[in-house]
């Protein structure tokens, strides 16, 4: 077993256990105890669902974040704000849980990986498609990128790789910037200086979960709204 030391640049250099080409880094532990902190708390708090007007405490917690977040999406679109929730959903709460545990001792969040932003960058990158392909069918979505003539198909897939790389690089460079000040900040200065910066840190996170969700969204719905367009026009020129 070799353990790097934390101070590493990134999580995924801090290497707890390798056997031939299988390497577990601090990387893949904290993903997986992120997950299971999500899976076991959302049946924890769900197995006894109470429809009575008073319900328990943590119930009274998810609901209102699910209602917060289903009312973010909802001032994106407005008609199918529940079809789009389960994943950005889950992709805010993955993100804002993974900085919020930065208060953990010698825990490091994997969003300062740039092989876990690019991980969730790639699932908003399939998921226009696919929620387009979904909606619309295979033919029309594809169309679109040919609009309004072939030799705009080149730039339409360009725009789609640049703002993933975009998602990536922001999240990343933001979560593993504030991780290295922190270090910096307990290394020469007083206590109580870093632990402020620690708190702006949870806000901070927070703030990248939202911003990362609500592109996702953006994104999504922007290429949902462009093939409607495109069946209408389509519709319309056939009523001609």
């Amino acid at each position: 077993m070799e353990i790097v030391g934390m101070d590493q640049i990134s999580p995924d250099q801090v290497i707890f256990w390798t056997w031939g080409f299988v390497t577990i880094n601090a990387t893949l532990v904290y993903t997986w105890f992120v997950m299971a902190i999500l899976v076991a708390g959302s049946w924890w708090i769900t197995r006894r669902i109470s429809r009575d007007l008073t319900i328990p405490r943590w119930q009274n917690f998810l609901e209102v974040v699910v209602s917060g977040i289903r009312g973010e999406i909802r001032e994106i679109v407005p008609e199918r704000a529940d079809y789009y929730l389960p994943f950005i959903g889950t992709l805010f709460l993955f993100i804002a849980l993974s900085n919020l545990l930065a208060v953990v001792p010698g825990y490091v969040a994997p969003t300062s990986s740039l092989m876990t932003t690019g991980a969730l960058a790639i699932c908003v990158f399939i998921s226009v498609p696919l929620f387009g392909i979904v909606g619309h069918g295979v033919k029309h979505y594809i169309k679109e990128y040919f609009q309004p003539t072939f030799i705009f198909f080149p730039f339409h897939v360009m725009g789609e790789i640049s703002r993933t790389l975009a998602l990536m690089v922001r999240l990343f460079g933001n979560i593993m910037s504030h991780e290295k000040v922190i270090a910096i900040l307990l290394a020469v200065t007083p206590l109580f200086f870093p632990v402020v910066m620690q708190a702006l840190g949870l806000l901070i996170g927070l703030i990248q979960a939202y911003i990362f969700a609500i592109l996702a969204m953006v994104y999504i719905s922007s290429a949902a709204q462009a093939h409607d367009e495109q069946l209408h026009r389509s519709g319309g020129e056939k009523a001609h």
